[in-house]
Order: structure tokens, then sequence, then C-alpha cells
């Protein structure tokens, strides 16, 4: 099982009712049939800032690609990223013990950046290390 987590934080301009639109984009994105479970909500205990979470688990890497590219993943980056201050990818972890586990999930990614260099520009003014 690859455990996917993110935190983020809104940006201060955003709404209440936008907050929530953009929670339920997220929560589409985390019922997609590649993910085994999922929680979208508040990020409990930050001293970083980020106020929500978003974390999956997700069974193997050819669900993860499948998860990556899904249709309703890729449809809704572009719903929730303007709303976000930054976002911070991870930790993830995992229960497969693979030494190249992170390195085959790093290459997943950069296969989406290469696909989808908007999507990667779009992401990354809000990454935080």
């Amino acid at each position: 099982m690859i455990v996917h987590m993110l935190r983020f934080a809104f940006k201060e301009s955003v709404t209440e009712e936008e907050r929530e639109r953009v929670l339920e984009v997220f929560r589409r994105t985390a019922a997609v049939e590649s993910v085994s479970f999922s929680t979208v909500g508040q990020n409990l205990g930050d001293p970083d800032g980020f106020t929500h979470a978003f974390c999956v688990g997700i069974a193997d890497l050819p669900a993860l690609r499948r998860y990556m590219h899904d249709p309703v993943h890729l449809a809704g980056d572009p719903q929730i990223m303007p709303y976000l201050a930054r976002i911070a990818i991870g930790p993830d972890l995992s229960d497969d013990m693979s030494p190249t586990l992170a390195r085959d999930v790093m290459a997943l990614h950069e296969e989406k950046v290469a696909l989808y260099p908007e999507w990667a520009a779009e992401l990354t003014p809000l990454l935080v290390a």
C-alpha cells in the first residue's frame, strides 16, 4: 500500500464557500477507482501552518499510475490550485519495503510532469519543501 498525503493552506482571500467547493473536488479525486481509502479535511496540529490535508491509500504502482492519470484527477487539479497559497507533498509512506519504491514513485511523477507541463507549471510555485 502506498499512502500519499498532501498538506495545504488556502489563500487568505478564499471564502468559506470556495473552501468547501475545493474540498469537494479533493473528495471526488479521492473517490476514483484506484484509491483504496481516503480522508480529506482539517490538518491537526501542524506547526507549519498547513490547515488542511488530503490522504489516499493506493494499492501499488499500477494503481498509482491510474490515479495520477485518472480523468477525474486531471480535471480536479485546475479547480483546486488557484485557491491554494501553498502545498506540501508528503510525507508519503508504504508497507512495500522495495528499495526502489521511492525512485519508482518519483519516476511516475516525472512522467506526469513530462506529459502535462502546464500542470507542473501551475503546481511548482505552490510547493513547499
